[in-house]
């Protein structure tokens, strides 16, 4: 998905109180997660065997394939800041906590993925918007041919 399609930053005004949306951010999975699960069953159809979340590599990727030494991550939109998509939003309350933890993530991630290429890992990162019902297929192609070390 381009980023083009997807629309500017915008801030959130919460419709839920503090103690739900507490809950409900609280309830968010570090694995298994919907966007994760789509190119996982994609690499698996397609013949690919791998391991998950290996906490032994910088940034516990949520995908390698060893024999490819391939390392892939499937980022939510929001929790890891994709630029200029509108999942990407910011809620308007508490925003010096949110721009901090933001920032926070986005830091590791950078730091993350070059750990990995300084062991010689190839890194991929999906994001959450592109497996959206009309990027979903091309997306996944894309993640298989990556993989392969197809042009």
């Amino acid at each position: 998905m381009e980023l083009e399609d997807c629309k500017e930053d915008v801030e959130l005004t919460d419709i839920v109180s503090k103690e739900i949306r507490s809950r409900m951010m609280a309830a968010n999975q570090r694995r298994d997660t919907k966007p994760e699960l789509i190119v996982r069953r994609h690499l698996h159809a397609a013949g690919f065997r791998y391991r998950l979340d290996v906490r032994k590599l910088p940034g516990s990727p949520d995908i390698v394939l060893r024999s490819y030494n391939a390392a892939i991550f499937v980022h939510g939109c929001f929790w890891h800041r994709h630029q200029g998509c509108a999942r990407a939003a910011v809620p308007k309350s508490n925003m010096d906590f949110w721009d901090a933890k933001f920032q926070t993530n986005i830091e590791r991630d950078k730091r993350s993925i070059q750990a990995l290429l300084d062991l010689g890992w190839r890194v991929k990162v999906v994001w959450e918007c592109s497996l959206s019902k009309g990027e979903m297929h091309h997306t996944l192609d894309e993640v298989v041919a990556w993989v392969r070390g197809d042009p």
